[in-house]
C-alpha cells in the first residue's frame, strides 16, 4: 500500500504487517494530493504534489528508483491510468483546474481537457475504461470520453473462455 499526506512524503506499506512504513519517499516539495499504481506494471507506483510542487513521479516501488518526472504547472489532485492506451490522465487544481492526459513512459503531453472551473478533486474511470468522470470544487461532474473502445478486440476479450468468473458473480448466480 502506499499513502501521502500534508507532510510533504509518500509511505510504503506492507499491509497489516507493520506499524512502520517500508519505505518514505520525500521528493515532492508539497503535499502529496495523488498516488495511483499502475495496472500492468508491478511496483511501478505515480505520486503527485500538490500547489508548491506541481510534479508528477513514477517510482519502481521495488528499487526505489524515479523512473519519471514531469513539472505540470499546477497543482496535482488526482491520478487515474488506463491499460490499453498505456497512459495516464491527471486532475489539476490551482491554476490550471483542468484535466492532461500523459503517454507513458515518456510523459509526454497528449492532451488537455478544460471545463473545470475550480480545483478537480477525484477521477474515476468507467468499467471500460473508456470514460473518465471528474468531479471538481465548482460542485460539477464532468464524463470525458478519452479513450476509444475497439469494439471488435473488446467483443474477442468478451467471450473469451481464458477470465475466470470472479468467486462474487459464481455465488450469485
Amino acid at each position: 500500500m502506499a499513502s501521502g499526506g500534508n507532510d510533504n512524503c509518500v509511505h510504503l506499506w506492507e499491509p497489516l504487517a507493520r506499524e512502520t512504513p517500508l519505505n518514505t519517499i520525500t521528493a515532492h516539495q508539497s503535499a502529496v494530493k495523488a498516488l495511483s499504481w499502475c495496472p500492468w506494471q508491478a511496483g511501478v507506483l505515480a505520486t503527485a504534489g500538490g500547489t508548491v510542487d506541481r510534479t508528477i513521479r513514477v517510482w519502481n516501488t521495488s528499487t526505489m528508483a524515479q523512473l519519471q518526472s514531469v513539472d505540470t504547472g499546477s497543482q496535482v489532485s488526482a491520478i487515474a491510468w488506463n491499460s490499453e492506451y498505456k497512459e495516464l490522465v491527471t486532475g489539476h487544481g490551482f491554476s490550471h483546474n483542468q484535466l492532461t492526459v500523459w503517454k507513458y513512459p515518456s510523459m509526454t503531453k497528449v492532451a488537455d481537457l478544460t471545463g473545470h472551473t475550480s480545483r478537480v478533486l477525484l477521477l474515476a474511470t468507467s468499467p471500460d475504461s473508456s470514460t473518465v468522470a471528474s468531479v471538481a470544487a465548482d460542485e460539477t461532474i464532468r464524463l470525458w470520453k478519452v479513450w476509444p473502445v475497439d469494439r471488435e478486440k473488446k467483443k474477442v476479450v468478451k467471450t473469451s473462455k481464458s477470465h475466470p468468473v470472479s468467486m462474487l458473480a459464481q455465488s450469485i448466480r
